[in-house]
């Protein structure tokens, strides 16, 4: 990290599979202090020298830059309510959670109110990325608070990107989510064609890995004994697909991407739960 980020006491809230070894790398590279609901999950971190915030409000006021990378919408408002009030003007609040690119710009113009800057950064490569610091990092805001936070989110990413203003970032995000689902989609209805043509399904699978119609999507469906055992991801890779239907100018009708994911996702189970 550089200098100018060492010097920042830096808080992060949200230390899930990809949100701990995120936090780890920044502990590695400065000064961090975190939050948890559940204590005892910041515990690894609190051991190796990390910081553990009482509130939201005392990470808040006690940091220059705060990264959220809780599950959805409600979590991000939940804990920016909070957060925003708290920090000082000059620092930042970078959300890496994937949610609506409406949230992050009326987050941002909350967080104007009070001189904070607000980056829309979600991330992309899951927690082995992070813990290697090789995530990429899609941001949306304004060049000041990308060049503010970028010191930080090189600690845990190799490509960052500024794609536009506050919510461009989520909108990239969920188009690549989405063509993730989508080509996991065409992977499970591709595989399922090699019993009706007569073909050896794992030699099919080989081949592809090896062809033209691989994709880093087809490699991870190729690898499952069954959709089921994609469950956990695919919740997620649901959630995104969904978002994508409720940011496109067409609505549902237009979302090409949801139509290749489905007949995966149904198979999952996840588009079946309450």
């Amino acid at each position: 990290m550089a200098e100018a980020a060492r010097n920042r006491t830096i808080g992060f809230i949200g230390l899930g599979s990809q949100g701990a070894p995120m936090a780890e790398r920044m502990l590695q590279a400065g000064r961090l202090m975190v939050w948890a609901r559940r204590p005892e999950s910041a515990a690894d971190l609190v051991g190796k020298g990390a910081g553990l915030a009482a509130s939201v409000e005392e990470l808040g006021a006690a940091c220059q830059h705060v990264g959220v990378c809780v599950v959805d919408d409600a979590g991000v408002l939940d804990v920016c309510d909070r957060l925003i009030p708290a920090m000082q003007p000059g620092s930042v609040l970078a959300i890496h959670s994937t949610i609506l690119p409406q949230t992050c710009e009326d987050l941002e113009r909350r967080a104007a109110e009070r001189g904070i800057l607000l980056l829309d950064a979600p991330v992309s490569g899951g927690g082995p990325a992070a813990a290697a610091g090789t995530l990429t990092v899609m941001c949306g805001g304004t060049q000041e608070a990308f060049d503010s936070a970028r010191p930080v989110l090189e600690s845990f990413g190799s490509r960052i990107v500024l794609l536009g203003p506050a919510g461009a970032g989520q909108r990239a995000k969920i188009v690549n989510n989405a063509l993730m689902a989508a080509n996991m989609g065409l992977a499970f209805s591709a595989l399922g064609m090699a019993d009706a043509l007569g073909m050896d399904r794992a030699a099919l699978a080989e081949l592809i890995q090896h062809s033209s119609g691989r994709s880093f999507g087809f490699e991870v469906f190729a690898r499952l004994p069954t959709p089921a055992a994609f469950a956990h991801g695919a919740r997620l890779l649901h959630k995104d697909v969904n978002l994508l239907g409720a940011i496109l100018p067409g609505g549902e009708g237009d979302n090409a991407l949801a139509l290749a994911a489905m007949p995966f996702l149904d198979a999952t189970g996840v588009t079946k739960e309450g």
